[in-house]
């Protein structure tokens, strides 16, 4: 009898390449990613993995087994989520992952709304980016809440997963209250800002890119911002009067006090926010209402736009 859990290590094998990149992706151990991956093959009776000293690289028969690995997990949460259905009550633990500004703005109507379902365990993590859809893949977790900046996410994800778009957030300007700019009557000129300090995520994160996009808009040098870990910090540090930063809308739905909020004319810099689950997860009455809970909460931040 092929153990399901050791299944799933095998196709994610198949998909990373390699024992190490398997564990981290798992978070175990190459030891114990090797060891199961070795009862699998004697569970199946053949070689699945052809070993070297440094490498590992998957045999026919692996190859064969992994595509139908995919096919025997699909089918398993297929028949539970049938038989879930039965039932019109939601029941049992249904795990939400999410990045952190979505963790945060989605957090109160989430429970709110899901406190209506006693018989329901709702669990949610925060996540860092790129993680999600490979949590609900590996079957980790039911839903995660993904951010999108290049808009080509759900084209490039396995056909195994289903997406529901909540809404798009847009990138503004945050300034100390007080500032100049804080006045909404005053057009907002990102030219006179160009000498400010700016404050922003490390190089090469998804917010940071988006605001060197902003400045290249402006023309001239850009800026060189202050990093710091986290939008909520620099949050905070804009509110003390330190300096100034552009970030997602949704960051702000905290109701961060002693700073102003302006939309930036023509700037059409934004992610797509989703939820993002297994296909054949659907059905199932915990993950059904959980999903509306999702959309209720995307509504009640798009009904509150942070905007001063």
């Amino acid at each position: 009898m092929l153990e399901l859990r050791r299944l799933r290590l095998l196709a994610e094998f198949a998909r990373r390449g390699s024992i190490a990149a398997t564990a981290a992706a798992l978070g175990y151990t190459p030891s114990a990613v090797s060891q199961q991956l070795a009862a699998l093959e004697r569970e199946a009776r053949v070689p699945l993995l052809d070993r070297t000293a440094r490498s590992a690289e998957l045999t026919d028969a692996g190859r064969r087994l992994a595509d139908r690995a995919e096919e025997i997990l699909s089918l398993v949460e297929t028949a539970e989520a049938e038989l879930s259905a039965h039932s019109d009550t939601p029941m049992g633990r249904v795990v939400v992952t999410a990045f952190p500004t979505a963790a945060v703005a989605f957090a109160s109507t989430l429970a709110q709304s899901l406190a209506e379902h006693p018989d329901l365990t709702f669990v949610l993590r925060q996540t860092r980016p790129g993680d999600g859809i490979r949590q609900v893949q590996n079957g980790e977790v039911d839903i995660a809440l993904i951010d999108d900046w290049t808009g080509k996410v759900p084209e490039q994800a396995p056909a195994a997963l289903k997406f529901f778009h909540l809404l798009r957030d847009p990138l503004v300007l945050v300034v100390p209250a007080g500032h100049p700019m804080s006045d909404p009557n005053r057009p907002v000129d990102l030219q006179r800002l160009r000498e400010e300090p700016w404050m922003a995520a490390p190089s090469g994160e998804p917010s940071r890119q988006a605001l060197e996009r902003l400045m290249d808009t402006v023309g001239g040098a850009r800026p060189v911002p202050w990093e710091f870990e986290g939008l909520h910090a620099i949050l905070s540090l804009v509110a003390r009067g330190i300096g100034i930063t552009a970030v997602p809308a949704l960051a702000l739905s905290a109701g961060d006090r002693g700073v102003a909020v302006r939309r930036i004319p023509e700037c059409t810099l934004a992610r797509e926010v989703y939820a993002v689950t297994r296909t054949a997860s659907v059905r199932r009455p915990s993950v059904a209402v959980t999903l509306r809970a999702v959309y209720a909460a995307a509504r009640d931040v798009e009904a509150a736009p942070p905007e001063s």
